[in-house]
């Protein structure tokens, strides 16, 4: 006998879908479809964003298991929202449960067989090698770990992968952000010369991205659930943000190389800190009137405090970079969250700047050295632009008083949600091939290492 936790409610998520299903409009269904899709307790929204698009190798119909509750809610509302917009809506058909044994009924179900994993990191760990210990693709939000227990416990769910001969990986969105895309593309052509070593103090590879704890999400303001400013569900900044940051380190200084943490990185340094918020600010992001009693240790004179930045400065395969996160309650007016990133080469840099100067959206720079001969860099350049221009057409260089801005046709622009389905159709061509790139599994264990590391060493552990 199926277990729910209040009929009423049951009934109610049944509803919401019924009704849906009433505003989408009849497609033929897939015969044998590729992917069935599994959502497994939804707690953050990057859940239904792999869900904005529809995929023609994935079925229509969607299994989620989940604890009943607003998380699962609003997760239902937001696809339902995609189900019903105007211009291009999808047809997906939600099939839910939210009993209290949700886990084991989505193992013995087996619904489908690929995971998404979004929600609660304190749980996400162990839902991950829960899952493909029993034979499940998973396809995980980021962080897939938050702490050193959670690295181990990843570390196994990679060797279970293998063994079961299933695909565990992470989304990775900001690599298929074109000015990302294009920073790497230009750092391995010839004007940009080798890759600098650096040092401590001026590190070949800085990367920084600013976000903002309220902020809109397809059209409507962001509802985080409260645990979002516990560290230890949500994990610090130095564990959480970084880990993009961390990833593009490493996708685009060694592309299609293998790291071995155990020999290519080491943490020089790591600080963390905290962002305050008021009861006021806490309440319009979670629209909970008090602060829970998980936090009450991080809440002084009516402000929480939780450790939500971060700064590593590392080592990678010799190479001295540094990244770091940081947070604040409310964006200013017409801006959002914000990246920087360098790479220093021994010829020029390759600058991502997102300030007032670009009107708060990324733009890309080209710098060359303070002595270059301007006229046989620019040759040099505009000779590497031709082999850009052969994978992304359109593509021009415009000089400045510092060297070039790189200008990007809008149709490369793709919005920050829309890397979702960039990411899982990236996912989905893995699955029909039958694995992953040989360096993918070891760089993301390298890429937990050095998030989890530094989060110890910030701490003072040894």
């Amino acid at each position: 006998m199926i277990k729910f936790n209040n009929l009423k409610h049951q009934l109610l998520l049944n509803f919401i879908f019924l009704f849906s299903a009433a505003c989408v409009s009849k497609s033929e269904k897939m015969k044998e479809p590729e992917i069935r899709l599994i959502t497994l307790d939804p707690g953050h929204f990057h859940s239904a964003l792999v869900q904005k698009s529809m995929y023609p190798e994935m079925d229509s119909v969607v299994h989620v298991y989940a604890p009943y509750g607003d998380e699962v809610k609003a997760h239902l509302n937001l696809v339902s929202a995609y189900n019903k917009r105007k211009e291009e809506p999808t047809r997906w058909n939600q099939k839910v449960y939210t009993g209290d044994d949700y886990l084991e009924r989505m193992f013995k179900e087996k619904a489908g067989n690929v995971v998404v994993i979004a929600g609660n990191n304190k749980f996400k760990t162990n839902y991950i090698k829960q899952s493909v210990d029993s034979g499940l693709n998973v396809l995980a939000d980021k962080p897939m770990a938050i702490d050193t227990d959670g690295f181990n416990t990843l570390v196994q769910a990679f060797e279970a992968a293998e063994k079961n001969k299933v695909l565990l990986y992470d989304i990775m969105t900001e690599r298929f952000e074109i000015n990302s895309i294009l920073q790497k593309e230009f750092t391995h052509l010839p004007a940009f010369g080798e890759l600098d070593k650096g040092s401590p103090e001026n590190p070949s590879v800085t990367k920084i991205s600013v976000h903002y704890f309220f902020k809109n999400v397809s059209g409507k303001p962001l509802v985080r659930p409260a645990w979002f400013f516990d560290v230890k569900q949500q994990g610090e900044g130095i564990t959480d943000i970084t880990t993009h940051l961390v990833d593009l380190v490493q996708w685009e200084c060694f592309p299609d190389q293998v790291i071995d943490y155990k020999k290519d990185i080491e943490i020089v340094s790591a600080k963390r800190w905290g962002t305050q918020l008021t009861a006021a600010q806490f309440e319009k992001v979670t629209l909970k009137k008090e602060f829970p009693a998980y936090l009450k240790t991080d809440v002084k004179n009516g402000i929480l405090n939780p450790y939500s930045n971060g700064e590593i400065n590392y080592r990678i395969k010799g190479v001295h970079a540094k990244v770091s996160v940081t947070w604040d309650f409310q964006a200013p007016e017409g801006t959002g969250d914000t990246h920087f990133s360098v790479m220093r080469g021994t010829k020029a840099s390759v600058i991502i700047k997102q300030g007032k100067d670009q009107n708060f959206k990324p733009v890309l720079y080209i710098e060359p050295k303070s002595g270059t001969d301007m006229k046989e860099f620019e040759q040099e350049i505009m000779s590497d632009l031709k082999k850009i221009n052969a994978k992304y057409p359109g593509v021009e260089l415009q000089k400045n008083s510092r060297g070039w801005e790189v200008l990007i046709p809008e149709k490369y622009k793709v919005g920050h949600e829309d890397h979702f389905a960039q990411v899982a159709q990236k996912y989905f061509q893995y699955l029909r091939e039958g694995r992953l790139p040989v360096w993918e599994v070891p760089n993301m264990i390298a890429k937990y290492y050095t998030t989890t590391k530094a989060r110890e060493v910030a701490l003072g552990i040894d």
